[in-house]
C-alpha cells in the first residue's frame, strides 16, 4: 500500500533540485530576476521573489559548508553540545518540530561562529505503539512504516536548511542501536536493578498494553489512546529507580534552573525520607521464595519492628503467590487481620507476623510498610489490638535527645547517627536502605507490543530468570506475518524464536516476550550520539566524557517528569559503572512552549468548526448554520482544525522568515499563537527589507570611483558615529547575553532590530565615509546569521563586494557563517558604567535619573527606566506622553506632555 506524504520544498515547479545544487551560474531567461551570488548584480529590494532565489541558491552550500567544518574542525577548540529531544519519525513535521529544531540549530550556528566544536546531532525514536497500530490498520510490516516515515523526515528537515550532524544519526529500532539498550538493561540486571515481580498494573484495552503510572493522566485515562485505563494483574518488569531517589533528588541543587522543571522533578521524587528493606515470605518457619520489600519511614528503629502489613489489594492476595491461601484464611474486611504468614528482616535478622491491614491505602504509594511501635501512635495500636510482641529501641535522655537501645552495635547512637549508619550498612549488605520517598515508584518497563527492543532474558525452569550473555547480543525481533494488537505479547506467536536454550545450563528456555517502554531507549541516546558507529560497546568513555555533559537540552515541557527523570537515572547508573566520568547528562535545559493554532468552536456544544464553515462579516464570527462562535487557540491538532502545515508556511514567507517568526513571536518557554496579522510576523518581513536595504545603501555609497574619507565628517557626524559605535556594541553585549544565558531570542532580535533602527537613520555623509556604519552592519549581518541564515549569506556577499572598504569584517575571507562571531569592544568595556540623565518636562527642568551608561543611548530603553523611577512614577505615570526626545550629544531627555 502506498502511503501519500507531502515534503516540505524550497524549490520552484518545474526546476530540477540537482540544478539547483549546482555551484556553476545558470543561464538565466530574459526577464528572470537576478541573484547576486549568481551573477554579481545586486537586487535593490528584497521582494518575495528575490527571497525564493536567495534561499535557493544558499541551502545546499550553507548545508554542505556545515558537513565540511563538522569534518574540518579543530580537536582544541572548546566543545558545545546543543541536543533536541529526537522525533518520533510519524512521517509529517509539524510546527513544533518546526520550532525546537529552529532553536537548536540557531545555537548551533551561533556556538559554531563563537570558535566551538559543535554537536547538534538528530536521530529517531523509531519504537512504539503508534507505528505498531499504524501497521495493524494497514496491513504492513512497521519497520517498513517506519523506515518510509524516517526517510519522509528526513527530506523535510532538509528542506528546512536545519544543519544537524547527520553522520552521527542513530534510530532506535534498529538491532545496531538497540542492541546496546539490551546491554544496559543487563547491567541494570546484573546489578540487581533489573526485576521481574507479579503487580497490580495498569491496562490500556485500546492499545493492548501495560502503562507506567506517569502515562495515566489525573482521570484514569491512557496518555497515548485515551481510553479508561483498567487495573490488571500481571508478571511484569522493573527498573529500581527508587534506589537512586535521593542522589537524584541532591543533585537538583547543582543544576541551573530549569524554567520550573526542577521543581517538578523534585516534586515527583518526593522528599527522600525513608527506605526499603528486603524481607523472606515463611510459612510455619519454611521460606516460600517470595520475597517483599517494605517501606519505613524511619529506617532507624527497624530494630522494633512488630509487623510487617500489606493492603487488601497486595499482589499476594490476588496472584499466583504460593501464601495467597494462608493469607486469606484470616483475612477479614474492615479490620487488622494477624496472618500464619511470617517475615524475615534480612538486616535484623528478626521475623515479624504479616499483618493485612484495614486500610485501602497507606502514604503515597505504598503498598507494603514496616510497622514500628515506638515512631507511630497507629503502629502502636495496630500492635496492641493483635497482641504483638515488639522490641523498645527508643531511649529520651534529660535534654529531650533520643538514642537507640536493644538495636545491636548501634545502640548508643543518635537517631540521626543510627538513620546514616543503619541505611548505609543495609545498602552495603544489599538488602535496601536506598533513601527514597513513600510517592516514588520503581519504573515499570514491560509492554505487551511486539514493535520495541526485546528484553534479554530467557526463562530457564531450572535457573529463573537468566540474561542473555552480552557476546549473544542483541536479540532481534523476529518477524511475524501479522500483527492483531490484541491479547497477550505478539512474540508469544513466534514459536521457534520463543523456544531456546538456558545460557547457563543449556537445557531448554523461553525468551521474555515482553518488550521494553520506548522511555528506555530513549534514556541513553544522548551518550550514542557521541559514539554512534561503535560496533564493540554502546561508546568509548573518552568520547562520552569529552562531549557530556549537554550543554543545552532543547524540548518540550511535557517531557519534564518522565523522559528527563529516566535519562538522569541511567547516566547516574552509567557513573557507577564506570561507564562516563559524569553523574548529570545535561547542563542547561531550555524547555519550549506550544505553537497554538487558532480555533473556532460552537459555544454551546463545543463542535470544533473549520474556518470556512464561520462568516466573519460582522464584529463576531457565527457559525454559516447557525450558532455562536468561541475563538480560542489551543494545541494544534487535526480534530480541532487549527493545524498548520510547516510546507504551506514555508512556500509563502520563506524559511528565514519562518525562523525569525518563531524566534520573535514569544521567549522559547512560552505558547506562541499563531495569527499572521499580529505584529510578529509583518515586523519580521519588513525587518528583512530594511536589513536588505542597509546593505543597498552602502553599496550605492561606494560606486567606483567614491573613496570613503573619515577625515571629511565634521562635528555633528562624529557625533552621529559615536552613537553607532556605542549601539554596535551595546547590541553585541546584549545579543551575545541572550544567545548564552538566558535564551531571549526574541530579545536578541529586538535589540537587532534597534541597531537597525540606528542605521536607517544614518545621514549620507556617515554612510559613505565612516568606518562605525560599515563596522556596525557588518556586526548587524554577522549577528542575524544564525537565526536567518539564508539571507545573512546574500547580504554578507553583497557586503563584501563593497569598494574600498574600511572595517576589518569586510576584508575577511570566506561565507557569512565562517566568520568569528562579533566582541565588544574594550573601550566600550572601560568607560564608566552609569550616567546621570537630566530629565525635562514640556522644557522644563524636573530632575535626574541615573542609567547605565551601555542603554543610555537606547531612547525606548531610557524612556522605560525612567518612567519605572521614582521620579518617572510621581510626575509622570499620570500624563499622557506625546513624544519623549533623547539628546544624542548631551545626557537628557526632554518628555513632551499633553497639559
Amino acid at each position: 500500500m502506498q502511503v501519500s506524504v507531502r515534503r516540505l520544498s524550497l524549490y520552484p515547479l518545474g526546476v530540477a533540485r540537482s540544478a539547483l545544487l549546482s555551484p556553476s551560474p545558470r543561464l538565466l531567461s530574459p526577464g528572470t530576476r537576478t541573484l547576486f551570488s549568481e551573477t554579481g548584480v545586486w537586487e535593490k529590494e528584497y521582494r518575495p521573489e528575490t527571497r525564493r532565489r536567495v534561499e535557493e541558491w544558499w541551502h545546499p552550500r550553507i548545508m554542505a559548508q556545515w558537513r565540511k567544518d563538522a569534518l574540518e574542525e579543530d580537536s582544541k577548540g572548546k566543545k558545545f553540545y546543543v541536543l533536541s529531544m529526537f522525533p518520533y519519525p510519524s512521517g509529517r513535521l509539524h510546527m513544533g518540530h518546526v520550532r525546537v529544531y529552529t532553536i537548536s540549530d540557531t545555537i548551533g550556528h551561533f556556538q559554531r561562529m563563537r570558535g566551538h566544536q559543535v554537536l547538534n546531532p538528530m536521530g529517531w525514536d523509531a519504537f512504539g505503539l503508534p507505528a505498531e497500530n499504524a501497521a495493524i490498520e494497514r496491513g504492513l510490516d512497521p519497520e517498513e512504516w517506519t523506515k518510509r516515515n524516517i526517510k519522509s523526515m528526513r527530506e523535510q528537515l532538509d528542506s528546512l536548511g536545519l544543519c544537524f550532524n547527520w553522520d552521527r544519526e542513530v534510530t532506535t529500532c534498529l538491532p545496531d542501536y538497540y542492541r546496546w539498550t539490551q546491554y544496559l538493561f543487563v547491567k541494570l540486571f546484573q546489578a540487581g536493578l533489573a526485576y521481574q515481580k507479579e503487580a497490580v498494573v495498569n491496562w490500556d484495552p485500546v492499545d493492548q498494553t501495560v502503562l507506567a503510572d506517569e502515562q495515566v493522566d489525573e482521570n484514569g485515562r491512557s496518555w497515548r489512546s485515551g481510553a479508561l485505563v483498567e487495573q490488571k494483574l500481571l508478571t511484569q518488569w522493573f527498573i529500581k529507580t527508587t534506589n537512586y531517589a535521593k542522589p537524584l533528588l541532591d543533585a537538583l541543587a547543582d543544576l541551573p534552573e530549569w524554567y520550573g522543571v526542577k521543581a517538578m522533578q523534585a516534586n515527583w521524587i518526593g522528599d527522600c525520607t525513608g527506605c526499603y528493606f528486603d524481607f523472606k515470605l515463611k510459612v510455619n518457619g519454611e521460606e516460600t521464595g517470595e520475597t517483599l520489600s517494605a517501606y519505613s519511614s524511619s529506617p532507624e528503629t527497624v530494630f522494633g519492628a512488630a509487623y510487617l502489613a500489606i493492603l487488601p489489594s497486595h499482589r499476594l492476595l490476588h496472584g499466583s503467590s504460593s501464601v495467597r491461601s494462608v493469607l486469606e484464611k484470616g483475612f477479614e474486611l474492615g479490620r487488622d487481620s494477624l496472618t500464619e504468614v511470617t517475615a524475615h528482616n534480612l538486616f535484623t535478622d528478626h521475623e515479624v507476623p504479616v499483618v493485612i491491614s484495614h486500610k485501602e491505602a497507606f502514604d503515597g504509594y505504598l503498598d507494603t510498610v514496616i510497622g514500628i511501635p515506638d515512631c507511630s501512635e497507629e503502629d502502636l495500636s495496630v500492635a496492641r489490638a493483635l497482641n504483638l510482641r515488639w522490641t523498645t529501641v527508643l531511649k529520651s535522655d534529660e535534654d529531650g535527645t533520643q538514642t537507640l537501645v536493644n538495636s545491636d552495635e548501634f545502640s548508643g547512637l543518635t537517631r540521626q547517627q543510627a538513620f546514616d549508619s543503619i541505611t548505609q550498612k543495609s545498602r552495603d549488605q544489599r538488602v535496601g536502605g536506598h533513601l527514597t520517598s513513600s510517592k516514588l515508584r520503581d519504573w515499570l518497563i514491560s509492554r505487551q507490543r511486539y514493535w520495541g527492543t526485546p528484553i534479554p532474558v530467557v526463562h530457564c525452569g531450572s535457573c529463573g530468570p537468566v540474561a542473555v550473555p552480552e557476546d549473544e547480543l542483541p536479540v532481534t525481533l523476529p518477524k511475524l506475518p501479522s500483527l492483531t494488537g490484541k491479547g497477550t505479547s505478539p512474540l508469544e506467536d513466534a514459536h521457534d524464536w520463543v523456544s531456546c536454550t538456558c545460557p547457563r545450563c543449556k537445557g531448554p528456555a523461553r525468551r521474555e516476550t515482553d518488550t521494553m517502554d520506548t522511555f528506555v531507549d530513549s534514556a541513553w541516546y544522548y551518550f550514542r550520539y557521541t559514539d554512534p558507529q561503535n560496533t564493540v560497546r554502546p561508546f568509548e568513555r573518552h568520547l562520552a566524557d569529552h562531549w557530556l555533559p549537554v550543554d543545552v537540552y532543547i524540548g518540550g515541557k511535557e517531557h519534564a517528569v518522565m523522559h528527563l527523570y529516566y535519562a538522569r537515572f541511567l547516566c547516574h547508573f552509567c557513573k557507577d559503572q564506570g561507564l562516563v566520568a559524569h553523574r548529570e547528562p545535561f547542563r542547561k535545559l531550555l524547555v519550549q512552549g506550544l505553537i497554538k493554532g487558532q480555533t473556532f468552536k460552537l459555544a454551546d456544544s463545543g463542535q470544533y468548526l473549520k474556518r470556512e464553515d464561520i462568516d466573519f462579516t460582522d464584529k463576531e464570527p457565527v457559525a454559516r448554520r447557525g450558532g455562536r462562535v468561541e475563538v480560542t487557540f489551543e494545541k494544534m491538532s487535526k480534530s480541532k482544525h487549527n493545524g498548520l502545515d510547516p510546507q504551506d508556511v514555508v512556500q509563502q514567507y520563506g524559511v528565514d522568515t519562518v525562523r525569525l517568526y518563531i524566534l520573535y513571536a514569544a521567549p522559547p518557554e512560552q505558547d506562541i499563537l499563531w495569527n499572521v496579522k499580529t505584529d510578529a510576523l509583518p515586523g519580521v518581513l519588513r525587518w528583512q527589507s530594511r536589513l536588505w536595504q542597509l546593505v543597498t545603501k552602502l553599496r550605492a555609497a561606494r560606486q567606483p570611483g567614491d573613496i570613503p574619507n573619515p577625515s571629511l565628517l565634521k562635528k555633528k557626524e562624529l557625533a552621529e558615529t559615536k552613537k553607532i559605535w556605542d549601539n554596535k556594541n551595546y547590541a553585541v553585549q546584549e545579543v551575545t547575553s541572550h544567545f548564552t544565558g538566558d535564551f531571549l531570542f526574541n530579545a536578541a532580535i529586538s535589540r537587532l532590530m534597534g541597531l537597525t533602527n540606528t542605521l536607517s537613520s544614518a545621514t549620507a555623509a556617515v554612510v559613505q565615509h565612516s568606518v562605525e556604519f560599515e563596522e556596525a552592519l557588518a556586526v548587524l549581518v554577522l549577528m542575524t546569521a544564525p537565526m536567518a541564515p539564508h539571507l545573512a549569506s546574500e547580504m554578507w556577499a553583497g557586503l563584501c563586494q563593497v569598494k574600498n572598504p574600511l572595517s576589518l569584517p569586510l576584508q575577511q575571507r570566506g561565507d557569512v557563517l565562517q566568520q568569528s562571531w562579533p566582541a565588544v569592544d574594550p573601550k566600550y568595556l572601560d568607560v564608566p558604567e552609569f550616567v546621570e540623565l537630566s530629565v525635562m518636562i514640556n522644557n522644563k527642568a524636573c530632575g535626574s535619573v541615573t542609567v547605565p551608561l551601555q542603554v543610555s543611548k537606547d531612547s525606548e530603553r531610557v524612556q522605560q527606566l525612567i518612567l519605572e523611577s521614582p521620579l518617572g512614577q510621581k510626575l509622570l505615570s499620570a500624563r499622557s506622553i506625546k513624544r519623549a526626545i533623547l539628546s544624542p550629544r548631551t545626557a537628557l531627555i526632554n518628555f513632551l506632555v499633553e497639559e
